[in-house]
């Protein structure tokens, strides 16, 4: 009798234990999840800023062509204004560059995702 009583504790205890374990799992995997999501969201921040930059930049620079246009000879405002071109295209490039380093990241992140939802 005393044998089958132990026998139930025990058992119980491990069912408890199992349970335990599960919800510890679950809170592991969540935290993983919310991890992943902060990562994605100051990214998108980054990328926000990085823009605004970029505006700023350009506004600069658009000033100082007209101060050019202005003050100095034609041949240079012209050079000036390829350079600024050549600028344009590098942060376009640049931008893009961007985009498709958050998508691949997306992307790569989407299965983990699945593979949590389905362990759930």
């Amino acid at each position: 009798m005393m044998m089958m009583k132990i026998m139930m504790i025990m058992k119980i205890m491990m069912m408890m234990m199992m349970k335990m374990m599960m919800m510890m799992m679950m809170m592991m995997m969540m935290m993983l999840l919310l991890m992943m999501m902060m990562m994605i969201m100051m990214m998108m921040i980054m990328m926000m800023i990085m823009m605004v930059m970029m505006m700023m930049l350009l506004m600069m620079m658009m000033m100082m062509m007209m101060l050019m246009m202005m003050t100095m000879a034609m041949a240079i405002t012209i050079t000036m204004m390829m350079m600024m071109m050549m600028m344009m295209m590098m942060m376009m490039m640049m931008m893009m560059m961007m985009m498709l380093m958050m998508i691949m990241m997306m992307v790569m992140m989407s299965p983990l995702c699945t593979l949590l939802m389905t362990l759930f």
